[in-house]
Parts: structure tokens; C-alpha cells; sequence
């Protein structure tokens, strides 16, 4: 059986210290602050991060370079046979496209998996890439049973705020506004490459509520029938504000009995468009 690398950024919501309980090996994400940079669990904390969003800075997402990509993939070619790489949705970064044609310079051992997930979706894929290769799946192989489930998951993200997205121009100053005064709750959905409106909601209930009813109504029509932790992942994300998540996942966890429901902070170059105080859920279809 050859030995298989799995690797991931830190968009999949995986910390330098979570890797190696894992053995899952993650690049940081750079982001530019202010026109100074930093890394995602290096020297950028989440902490750090929302004091920097929440004093005005000035916040860009970037992708890791290619000599870190392929120092870090020269490294463990020196003890593994194949590498997997799973980075971010090709849908929301140009990680990974940069990655497939770096890729092309390792005459196949290093398989790029472009298969539009992010977050606490992009984690399970690490997972699900590991039990693969212990299976005896080669990297190749891996890659095509990744990408052939691109599209059995689901992330719905619940807004606190609509100030970010006026500031990243996704809405008008008009529409903030007026959302502002009615205090809608937008929630957001990521299905495949983009993220796009879902609904939206008029109170903080209302939109729990309408989260947890698309993650049921997924799995009943797109994956594979009613709720069954032995056929569904369901997990969880937030903004900030951890408290929220964890008391948001005690409701998630009522409506769908018997799930082991993983929560993580939802990633940084998620967060910078969207402020903190965001509640997030997932559903994916198990593929094994």
C-alpha cells in the first residue's frame, strides 16, 4: 500500500495543533492587514482578527505561494509516495487552481482535489480522504471518488450583520440599510462553487429555524433520504461569538437526535465578508 500525504489550508478550519492530532498537514492562509502580512494560526489568531475587522483595517484574502505549497509538498514526497491536496472551493479562491498547475510539475503524485468545499465541509474531506487511502484507494483514485461528491454538501450561514457585505460592495448601502432597519437576519447558502443569498429572516429564531429545515429537507431529497447519522454528516461553524454556536448546536442537536455534531470556527476568509456573530450549519451525504 504507498503511503499518502493529506493536505489542506487553514480554510478547512483544521489548527496547526488539530493537524497533527489529525496527521492531516495544513498550510496557513496569508492575509494582507493594512498592508502588512499575516498567517491564518501562525501570527494571525482569531482573536487578533476580529480586533483588527472590528477597528476598520483594511483586510484582504490571499492564497499561499507557491514556493510555501511546494516546500511543504518537496518535504513530504521525501517519506510519502502521493500527496492528496484539498484546499478551498475553486468557487471562492484561486488556491486552487494555482495548486493544480503546480501540481502538473509532479508527474502524478501530487493529486489536486477541486471539489467546492470550505470550512468544516473541507475538514470531513480531509477526513474522508484518510479513511480512503487506509482502504487502499492510491491518490488518484481518491481524488475521483472526492470530486465525484462535489455536490452532496450543503453549508447555510445566518448573518448578524449586514455591514460586511455593504463594505464588500455585495449589497448596496440602500439595501444594508433598509435590511438594517427591519433587522433582517440573511441567511446565506454555499452549494457547490458560490455563496449566495438563501433567505431571509426577521428574527434570530426564524432563521435557526430555516437552517435547520434545509439541512432536513437536503438530506430527505438530495442525500439520500430522512436524517440517519449512519448516512449524514451534519457539523457546524460560527463567527466570533462561540457561545452562540454552542448553544445554536444544542437546538441542532434536538432537531436531529443521535448526530455527533463537530463545530469550528467558520474560516477567516469566510468571516472577513461576512463580520462576526454569523451562526453556520452543514449537512454531506457519507460516502463510506
Amino acid at each position: 500500500m504507498s503511503s499518502i500525504a493529506i493536505v489542506t489550508d487553514s480554510n478547512s478550519g483544521i489548527t496547526q495543533a488539530a493537524s497533527r492530532e489529525l496527521g492531516v498537514f495544513v498550510l496557513p492562509m496569508p492575509f494582507m492587514i493594512d498592508e502588512k502580512t499575516y498567517y491564518e494560526d501562525i501570527d494571525l489568531t482569531q482573536e487578533q482578527f476580529y480586533e483588527k475587522l472590528a477597528a476598520g483595517a483594511d483586510i484582504c484574502t490571499s492564497q499561499p505561494s507557491p514556493e510555501s505549497v511546494m516546500k511543504l509538498w518537496d518535504e513530504l514526497l521525501r517519506d510519502h509516495d502521493e500527496i492528496i491536496h484539498i484546499p478551498m472551493s475553486s468557487g471562492l479562491s484561486g488556491s486552487c487552481q494555482s495548486a493544480m498547475m503546480l501540481a502538473e510539475e509532479y508527474d502524478g503524485r501530487v493529486q489536486v482535489v477541486n471539489n467546492q468545499r470550505i470550512s468544516v465541509t473541507q475538514r470531513q474531506s480531509c477526513l474522508d480522504a484518510k479513511l480512503l487511502a487506509s482502504k487502499g484507494m492510491n491518490a488518484a483514485k481518491i481524488k475521483e471518488v472526492l470530486e465525484a461528491d462535489r455536490f452532496n454538501s450543503s453549508i447555510y450561514i445566518m448573518l448578524d450583520t449586514l455591514y460586511y457585505l455593504k463594505k464588500g460592495g455585495r449589497i448596496t448601502p440602500a439595501a444594508a440599510a433598509i435590511g438594517t432597519m427591519l433587522k433582517l437576519k440573511p441567511v446565506l447558502q454555499i452549494q457547490g462553487e458560490k455563496l449566495d443569498a438563501f433567505s431571509k429572516a426577521r428574527t434570530v429564531s426564524q432563521g435557526k429555524n430555516t437552517m435547520i429545515n434545509a439541512v432536513r429537507n437536503d438530506m430527505e431529497n438530495r442525500f439520500g433520504g430522512a436524517p440517519d447519522p449512519e448516512k449524514h454528516w451534519i457539523s457546524m461553524a460560527y463567527t466570533y461569538n462561540r457561545e452562540a454556536g454552542e448553544a445554536f448546536r444544542e437546538e441542532v442537536m434536538e432537531a436531529f437526535p443521535g448526530f455527533e455534531i463537530h463545530m469550528d470556527p467558520l474560516s477567516l476568509s469566510v468571516a472577513c465578508h461576512i463580520g462576526p456573530g454569523a451562526l453556520a450549519v452543514t449537512c454531506s451525504k457519507k460516502l463510506v
